[in-house]
Parts: C-alpha cells; structure tokens; sequence
C-alpha cells in the first residue's frame, strides 16, 4: 500500500463517519416527535458500514452500505388530553433512544478525530521523508 492511499483510507472512513453523524443528528432531532398527520410516528434510523478491500476498482477504506429504520416498537404513552391522542387515549412517540443516540454521537465524533489525527501522521511522516534527503 502507498502512503497515499492512507488518505484515500482515512477520507473514505471521514465520509462515512460524517454520514453517521448526520443520521444521529436527524434521530436526536425527532427524539420528542409524536405521530405526524398520516399517522405513524418518527421511527430511529441506523447506519450500517462496508468495508471497501484493496484491490480492483475502488480503493480501500470504508462505505456505508445502507440506512435502515429501527424496528422497535414506538412509545406509546397514555395521554387523554394529548390532540394527536388515538381513540384509546395513547399517542404513539418516536423509538429513539436519546442515550443511546448521544452514545453514538459521541463514539462518532472520536473515530472522525481519530481518522483527522491517522492523516496528520502521515502527513508528518511524508515531510520528514522529503526532509531526509536535504
């Protein structure tokens, strides 16, 4: 492997990491959202990756293979008054976990610094290379 496809690595893990964040964020933003008007409340969504091999076409890394909605049952909580409330008196809440999305978040944010911090390294590593020859 060359050194330069230790950054095509390491972006390709970025982009991903940056695609998990956005699907975090869109889970932590409907985390309170009771069934909209056709009637079915927010469900969670999850990312799932792929690992790209070396070889062939593509360079190797990571990419992710689909989003998928969380097949958890939503909240349904017992609220009389509650103007999206159903004929028994429950409204139907969203099944994000808001802990386990701030867990996810955060186990994000550090691979996204960690694969920063894989291609400041080697960025080092090339210009002390460079260097030895002056």
């Amino acid at each position: 492997m060359s050194m330069f496809q230790i950054f095509n690595v390491s972006g390709s893990a970025i982009s991903a990491q940056q695609q998990r964040l956005n699907v975090v964020a869109s889970n932590l933003a409907n985390a309170d959202a009771v069934a909209g008007p056709d009637g079915k409340a927010y469900k969670a969504r999850h990312i799932h990756f792929q690992t790209v091999p070396m070889g062939g076409q593509a360079s190797a890394g990571v990419k992710v293979q689909n989003i998928t909605e969380s097949d958890t049952p939503n909240r349904r909580v017992f609220e009389p008054n509650h103007p999206s409330a159903d004929a028994q008196g429950y409204v139907t809440h969203s099944n994000v976990n808001p802990v386990e999305e701030m867990v996810n978040m955060i186990s994000a944010s550090r691979s996204y610094q960690n694969n920063v911090e894989v291609m400041n390294t080697a960025k080092s590593l090339m210009l002390k290379t460079l260097q030895m020859g002056q």
